[in-house]
């Protein structure tokens, strides 16, 4: 049995099991909260950060490692170009939503929104909110930019950075927080993305306490 440990808000963990749909693979998930982490993930995770996967005996934790794993012991579905330039570019747009998107945007809105409520029982503070919807509107930009020039996020098939930016954006898209209608090109991609079968079970996913927004599930949004 393959198992994921994850958090419906945890973009990375998002990523994950959109990179595990589309290489057809069959695994359970686990729920563990991001603000709350368990002693035995703990154990096996010192790091305290989530995915973490395990699979006969055996733990990969954190983002990169289970992405290369998975890329590499899955060749028959790639998600990396074969040309080292296109699959640096590749690399380069991924780490732009783990790192900038996440550092900019999610961390803002998301720990607002989602963490400060559940972990220390807060209102949001909106100062840091509109912080966070400025810094949207930067990244929104780049992808309407990178989708003008594209087919898919970084060239003409889909690959990890498209799964990786879709994923952080599903995050923000539940909250009801990108104006879709301002952003023509990202629009198109991103319903292209959202209508893939791998995107499907993201979609069922519901964060207690907190509905997603009118078009979060819509395909035709």
């Amino acid at each position: 049995m393959v198992l994921l440990v994850h958090h419906s808000i945890s973009p990375q963990s998002r990523k994950i099991r959109l990179i595990m749909a589309e290489k057809k693979m069959l695994f359970v998930l686990k729920e563990e909260e991001p603000w709350n982490i368990s002693p035995d993930i703990l154990k096996i995770n010192p790091a305290g950060e989530l995915p973490v996967l395990i699979f006969d005996g055996n733990v990969i934790a954190g983002n990169y490692a289970i992405t290369e794993y998975l890329e590499e012991s899955n060749p028959q579905y790639k998600l990396l170009p074969t040309d080292v330039k296109e699959r640096a570019e590749v690399r380069r747009i991924a780490d732009w939503f783990d790192m900038k998107f996440y550092n900019e945007v999610y961390k803002y809105i998301v720990t607002e929104k989602i963490i400060k409520r559940f972990r220390l029982k807060e209102a949001p503070n909106s100062k840091i909110l509109k912080a966070g919807l400025n810094n949207l509107k930067y990244h929104m930009e780049y992808i309407e930019y990178l989708t003008d020039r594209n087919n898919y996020i970084a060239g003409k098939s889909l690959s990890l950075a498209d799964l990786t930016a879709a994923a952080h954006l599903s995050v923000i898209d539940y909250l009801g927080d990108i104006p879709w209608s301002e952003y023509k090109n990202a629009k198109i991609w991103y319903a292209k993305i959202k209508s893939r079968p791998s995107f499907k079970d993201l979609l069922k996913d519901n964060i207690k306490g907190i509905a997603p927004s009118a078009n979060y599930t819509n395909l035709d949004f």
